[in-house]
């Protein structure tokens, strides 16, 4: 059984621990360095995935770094542990951020340079239908590209301005195209809610890609990696 980190110091946390549960996965809070290891002595962290949730991405880095938190997270980011962000999480998982606010750093790792709050205030919050690219893991419809239609939540959302070539994109909004969703190797991000919808679909792709054999070594938590450096991207419009 798949054990899931959720990163758990502030944000959309039940929810993605009840959606993650009711497709079989464990989930694990994560509120400071000892959750990656499994308590003391351990000397490999004893996760399959980790998931960073939304919420407010200047005070989730903050947080990160009163708990200890930004190298272990960082060196599991860079091990090719599966990662899933969404909204604040995709804004921590990004190489830039357009309009940082004060005390926002990024954990980085994505290839991207994504716009806070792109879709506006919290008062424009808004529900759409989005297509999602499936993941070529998905046992479903194995051999079927198409896209699938993912009821997505926004709530002061960000978007992807930016990405690398090497960087694949899941989603975009039907009216202009507008990046929402990311996939670079084991990371992927998107700048929705899926856990507050009741659609599971993305939480499903990323079970599957923590399924997947990976073919990076899975460092030791703790351990502070190279910056990511700021991405040679390429237009998304």
């Amino acid at each position: 059984m798949n054990r899931i980190g959720v990163l758990a110091l502030q944000g959309g946390v039940i929810e993605h621990r009840r959606m993650l549960e009711s497709l079989g996965a464990t989930t694990v809070a994560i509120r400071g360095p000892k959750d990656l290891t499994g308590g003391p002595g351990a000397q490999q962290p004893q996760l399959d995935g980790l998931v960073i949730p939304g919420g407010e991405s200047t005070a989730l880095s903050r947080l990160i770094d009163i708990v200890g938190l930004r190298a272990p997270l960082r060196s599991l980011i860079a091990s090719g542990l599966p990662v899933l962000g969404t909204c604040a999480g995709m804004v921590l998982l990004a190489d830039d951020v357009e309009n940082p606010a004060a005390g926002l750093v990024p954990l980085g790792g994505l290839a991207v340079q994504v716009r806070r709050n792109a879709f506006g205030p919290q008062l424009d919050s808004m529900r759409a239908v989005v297509e999602w690219t499936p993941s070529p893991t998905d046992d479903a419809q194995p051999t079927d590209p198409r896209p699938r239609q993912v009821t997505a939540s926004f709530i002061r959302a960000p978007e992807v301005v930016r990405h690398a070539a090497h960087v694949q994109v899941m989603s975009r909004l039907r009216d202009g195209g507008r990046v929402i969703g990311v996939r670079q190797g084991h990371i992927t991000a998107v700048a929705f809610h899926p856990e507050l919808t009741g659609d599971t679909t993305v939480h499903r792709d990323f079970l599957h890609q923590v399924a997947r054999p990976s073919p990076v070594s899975r460092a030791r938590a703790g351990v502070e990696p190279p910056r990511p450096s700021i991405p040679t991207a390429t237009g998304t419009r």
